[in-house]
Order: C-alpha cells, then structure tokens, then sequence
C-alpha cells in the first residue's frame, strides 16, 4: 500500500470524508487497478462532479478535472474526443450521476466512448444534506424522506444496458478485491464500462436507517450481496431485497471515437 500512496496519491492532503465511507476503500480500489493495468499516469484522467465521491480527483496524482454536478460525463467526453488515446475514468455519486447528470449518463452509454464510469452508490446525497437520490431504496429515510421514500430506485446497471452500455458490472466496498478486478475489466473493455459500487454512508444514511456504525453497513453489505453464479439458481422470491454482483453485461459494439475518425477519413479522403 504505501508504494501505490507514492505512486497513485499527491501528497500531505488532509483527510475529508467521515469514519466509516466507503470512498476510501473504492480509491484505494482503483489506485491497485492501476498498479495491473499499468497505464502511464500522464496518459491517464480522472473526472469527478460535486459530491464527497468527487473529492477522489483531488487525491489522485494523474490529470484530473473536479466539475460541477452532474457534468462529469461532458467534462470527460471532451477529454476523449480530444485525446482519443488517454485513459479516461469517472468518478460520480448517485445522485452526481442519476439525478442532475442523468441524461447526460443515458447518452453517454449510448454513444459507448471508451470511458469508465464509477458510481459510488450509497444511497443518498452524502455531503450537501443528506437528501434521498434516485437510488435510494423504497422505504428508506432521508432527511427530504424522514418517513420513508415512496420513489422507486432506479436499477443503474439496467438503466446503463438499456441505454446501450457495452460492458455493465457491480461491486460493492465490502468484496474490496473483486471490486479491483471489476475495475480493471471495465478498463480493457473497449467501450463505455459502468461499474457501480454499493457503498456505506453512515452519517447521511447509516444513522437515518438504524444503521449509524460502519461495521453495521458493511454486514449488511455482506449479507445482502449474491454472486451472478448464486443468484442464477436463486427463485425471485429468494432474491427479493438481494443484489447481484460481478459483470452483469459485455458485448462488443462500435467505439465512438473510432467511428468518428473513420468518418473524418472518409470525408478527407473524398467520399460521402
């Protein structure tokens, strides 16, 4: 770990998120995708909106952009289109991305730029109130919802196949590892990758849903997570309040950046 600190980190910066995130352990995550991906940090950025998960581009040492909310994916596509060849990663919250940045998410899985896209999922809007988002789960508290939430949750990872997202996966801050593994996936797909990390907020969420410890929302977590292999021989009665982890989908398509340039070629070259 302190290799990828000298490696992946600037240094001497204070600590900002709350005993307990999940933010950490999806930074220290992706900073160890890093270390197997090998990719040169100068030909590497790393794209955040408004949000205590957007504070991860403050810490990282490569490019990074921390945008307004909800504009990370424009802010990233630019990136890509101007350098098609520079590894391009997002970090958003749920409400960053499915709230104010929604439409902006449903296009960018359309148009499948290879991009990677990571929504740390907590359930609510961590650090301007404690808000329920479009993720937060029927029923749950929130200080817009002290009674409960009667808005259904989106299914991000539904909503990104639908969409037409190349390769779609799941993670959570709990199977740490495997969230590494996801990422790092989602990175060699060429493609737009979505992984969503399920992820713990004790104070904005954890303590509105009598679950104020971190270690209450890691087990729940736990308990509450099945591998795709698992669920497949699982009823719907038994996956009732279960979520399913690993890559969920993964087809190839036509890259956007690619199908640009081939269209500039053509259009240079003298044809229609």
């Amino acid at each position: 770990m302190n290799a990828l600190y000298e490696n992946y980190f600037r240094k001497n910066l204070p600590h900002i998120w709350c005993s307990g995130c999940g933010n950490g352990i999806v930074m220290s995550a992706f900073a160890r995708a890093m270390e197997q991906l090998g990719y040169d940090k100068n030909k590497t950025t790393a794209v955040s909106g408004i949000g205590c998960s957007s504070r991860i581009t403050g810490y990282l040492d490569l490019n990074t952009l921390h945008t307004a909310h909800g504009r990370a994916l424009p802010f990233a596509t630019g990136v890509k289109m101007s350098e098609p060849e520079m590894n391009v990663f997002i970090f958003m919250g749920d409400g960053d991305c499915a709230a104010i940045g929604g439409n902006h998410f449903i296009h960018a899985c359309r148009r499948n730029m290879d991009m990677t896209a990571i929504v740390i999922n907590n359930h609510i809007y961590g650090m301007t109130g404690g808000q329920f988002s479009p993720l937060t789960p029927f029923g749950k508290k929130a200080t817009t919802a002290p009674y409960g939430s009667v808005d259904p949750a989106f299914d991000l990872c539904e909503l990104a196949k639908g969409a037409g997202a190349n390769f779609v996966a799941r993670g959570n801050v709990y199977h740490a590892k495997q969230l590494t593994d996801l990422i790092v996936a989602g990175a060699r797909h060429k493609g737009f990758s979505l992984i969503e990390v399920m992820a713990t907020c004790p104070v904005s969420y954890g303590r509105h849903n009598k679950m104020p410890k971190p270690i209450e929302l890691m087990n729940h977590i736990k308990e509450n997570t099945v591998s795709l292999a698992r669920a497949a021989k699982m009823t719907p009665e038994e996956l009732e309040g279960k979520v399913v982890n690993g890559i969920l989908h993964q087809v190839d398509g036509k890259e956007y950046c690619q199908e640009y340039q081939n269209l500039l070629d053509r259009i240079q070259g003298g044809g229609k």
